[in-house]
């Protein structure tokens, strides 16, 4: 019963984790304008994401164009997109492995086998969380650097935008998912496995010595 409960848990949390990774790496929010100095009235914010910017105005509309040509990207940026895909396809595997060997599906028979799938699950869960933090630490710090570099100019500085915090909550729940997932199968929490007896041989009572009838 505590196994059922860890992978139902483990599986909710890592499902939400993944949705989140992808609404993240589609998002164009991972660079915004950053207001300082003689910024601080603008007529548009500038959003920089993997796969286009953005540009919004004070009055609401909003104009957005896909990037041109990946080479002409930034390093992080082309490793953001390569990676982040990445942890999506992994999401969908190991969401895909998970449910096969849960206990509430029948698609594996043996309990031994049914945890062993179930843990795999669970890591691959967790290679896909790192997956996609690498990228998000990667991106913010070099967010933070240029944002403190006095030879930047102040138009030219980004700050962290809501996709990387998005993403950093999906992360936070592929790990804690995929170790609730890993947890599940240890012995204690599935408890013993059935106990497989022999058959019992029956005999008639004539073979039984009367000497040992009080």
């Amino acid at each position: 019963m505590l196994a059922a409960c860890l992978e139902l848990l483990g599986l909710a949390l890592c499902v939400s984790g993944s949705l989140l990774a992808m609404v993240a790496c589609g998002l164009p929010m991972w660079k915004v304008t950053a207001f300082i100095d003689s910024n601080i009235v603008v007529a548009q914010t500038l959003w920089d994401g993997l796969w286009m910017s953005c540009v919004v105005q004070s009055t609401g509309q909003m104009q957005c164009k896909l990037h041109d040509s990946v080479l002409a990207l930034a390093r992080d940026l082309q490793a953001a997109r390569a990676l982040t895909v990445v942890s999506a396809v992994l999401g969908v595997v190991a969401l895909t492995v998970t449910v096969a060997g849960a206990q509430c599906t029948n698609c594996i028979k043996d309990e031994a086998v049914k945890a062993k799938v179930v843990h795999a699950g669970g890591v691959v869960y967790i290679v896909s969380a790192l997956f996609v933090l690498v990228p998000l630490c990667w991106m913010a710090n070099n967010i933070i650097v240029d944002f403190h570099n006095p030879q930047v100019p102040p138009s030219k500085k980004r700050e962290i935008g809501a996709a990387i915090y998005i993403g950093w909550a999906a992360a936070a729940l592929l790990l804690l998912g995929g170790t609730l997932l890993c947890c599940s199968f240890s012995q204690g929490a599935r408890g013993p496995y059935p106990i497989k007896y022999a058959p019992t041989k029956t005999v008639s009572s004539g073979d039984f010595d009367k000497k040992n009838y009080v």
